[in-house]
């Protein structure tokens, strides 16, 4: 004969067996979450960096509003070179704040800019700058650049705040945050880091 503690036995195991599994499941998405934050952690601040465009000095190669993923690691196993498109932070400034601009002189060189045309090292022929939005005004330098240390323009010549206007007009690879790769909003377009 079965007392009612016997007959109750399956179905309490059944219950047991339900609460077990639902707690695997919930403890399974927290898992994931977590490690889904990890990933985003990482990748965030050690891979990848995003930038909004606020102003009109890269036009029209990206435009006021545009937002831009760059490549924090780049430059980990390579140089920087002539028309990379860095976001880096100005360190010169009340607070430190980041800009978007076009690597033009390089560590060593000599950059002139005369009639809106940049010549290095007093090259004949200026720089092949199709991106430019329009034709550059003015006159400035001769930049001689020392080593470790970079010159970088605005594609917006004539409207960009960038190292022919510094008082000290040349920036550090370790200002560096990463090469611009893309546009992803409000379109997506990548970028054109050379000539």
């Amino acid at each position: 004969m079965l007392n009612n503690n016997d007959e109750n036995r399956p179905l309490q195991k059944t219950q047991l067996t339900k609460r077990k599994m639902v707690l695997r499941e919930i403890f399974s998405w927290i898992r994931m979450i977590i490690f889904s934050f990890a990933i985003a952690f990482f990748l965030s601040f050690f891979v990848i960096a995003n930038a909004t465009i606020g102003s009109g000095s890269m036009e029209n190669t990206i435009m006021t509003g545009d937002r831009v993923m760059c490549n924090r690691l780049a430059y980990t196993f390579s140089d920087p070179e002539r028309f990379d498109i860095i976001l880096f932070e100005y360190p010169y400034g009340e607070e430190p704040i980041n800009y978007v601009k076009r690597i033009i002189g390089l560590p060593g060189e000599t950059v002139e800019i005369i009639d809106g045309r940049v010549y290095i090292n007093g090259a004949i022929k200026p720089l092949n700058e199709k991106f430019v939005r329009e034709v550059p005004l003015g006159n400035f330098g001769p930049f001689e650049i020392p080593e470790g240390q970079y010159f970088v323009l605005g594609d917006n010549r004539n409207s960009s705040f960038d190292s022919k206007s510094w008082s000290i007009p040349y920036i550090s690879r370790d200002t560096f945050i990463g090469k611009a790769l893309f546009v992803y909003y409000p379109k997506v377009s990548m970028l054109d880091n050379a000539e």
